[in-house]
């Protein structure tokens, strides 16, 4: 397809095609200039990572047409539905993996990996509660506010706790090998961000799976320094990654002493890396369908992130 790209969500099952978007090329669009065209679409990926071709047979992603038809894989545990979004130009592109807030796979999601896509990259960003059911595994307004909505927290704090660090590191690697499967993205390493729990999953991530990851990003993460037998700061001798992560200074599931241990692990593990805080910003400052947005730190967020990638990808 030359000039446009071809959005597909899957709706009850069934696909539905929306043609949309004029093409540039690769790379951040000049000002005033319409972003590179990119074909975004919902996939089911499970730990033998197969899609559906419009024939009804199993195919492995590197001989799956895209967009293809319906999508299903069944696994051990289940499948794992996820958006995926990618450069509308017949080329592979590095891979980037989105770990979810707490709030789970919705639109506002899908836009940051549209984002992505638009600077060059292949953008997976799965549904980590794809045990639970497919996404929005729970209903959410438009527009998160947690004081006026607090019993959010009751349906999301239950599947945060239920997702361990051991199925973390298993799913991962299902992940990581859509990658290396697809003829959509490079051989390279993969890079990775995450938000409010995807920092610890990006983190258990490049220490479960090092050869994989060439940059790993973390933001408004929590606990990820804790006094915990499992928290993912112990990872850090593993990690051969760039690491990126920066906390909120209101944010009290991050707070001083972690930061500072979670600095001073990478270092002595010698990693690559940054942390910062910044100032102003509460837990949850990228999102921007949340009450915690701050738009100077989401901005700066996406300065930092692309940074990162450009870099080490």
């Amino acid at each position: 397809m030359t000039g446009t790209s071809t959005r597909c969500e899957l709706l009850t099952g069934r696909l539905r095609s929306i043609v949309w978007g004029p093409s540039s090329g690769r790379g951040a669009a000049a000002e005033g200039a319409q972003p590179a065209a990119f074909v975004p679409f919902m996939e089911r990926i499970g730990l033998g990572v197969y899609r559906e071709d419009d024939d009804g047979a199993f195919l492995p992603p590197g001989q799956a047409r895209l967009p293809g038809g319906g999508r299903a894989a069944a696994t051990a545990d289940g499948t794992a539905d996820a958006y995926l979004v990618h450069p509308d130009d017949g080329r592979a592109h590095p891979g980037v993996l989105v770990y979810q807030d707490a709030f789970g796979l919705r639109p506002h999601l899908k836009a940051m990996a549209d984002r992505l896509a638009a600077s060059g990259y292949t953008v997976l960003v799965p549904n980590v509660f794809y045990r639970h059911g497919r996404a929005p595994v729970v209903e959410l307004p438009e527009f998160i506010d947690m004081e006026a909505r607090p019993d959010i927290v009751g349906k999301v704090v239950p599947l945060m706790e239920a997702l361990t660090p051991e199925l973390t590191k298993r799913d991962s690697g299902a992940y990581l090998a859509w990658f290396a499967d697809s003829p959509l993205a490079t051989d390279a390493p993969v890079g990775i961000t995450g938000y409010c729990m995807g920092a610890r999953l990006a983190l258990y991530t490049a220490g479960t799976h090092p050869d994989r990851v060439a940059a790993a990003a973390g933001f408004h993460g929590g606990g990820l320094a804790s006094q915990a037998p499992d928290s993912p700061h112990l990872l850090a001798d593993r990690i051969t990654a760039e690491l990126y992560f920066a906390h909120a200074d209101e944010d009290p599931s991050m707070p001083e002493e972690q930061v500072s241990r979670l600095d001073q692990a990478f270092a002595d593990a010698g990693v690559k890396h940054r942390c910062e805080v910044y100032e102003g910003a509460h837990h949850g400052y990228t999102q921007s369908d949340t009450a915690a947005y701050n738009p100077e730190a989401a901005e700066r967020h996406w300065t930092e992130l692309l940074a990162l990638f450009a870099r080490a990808l």
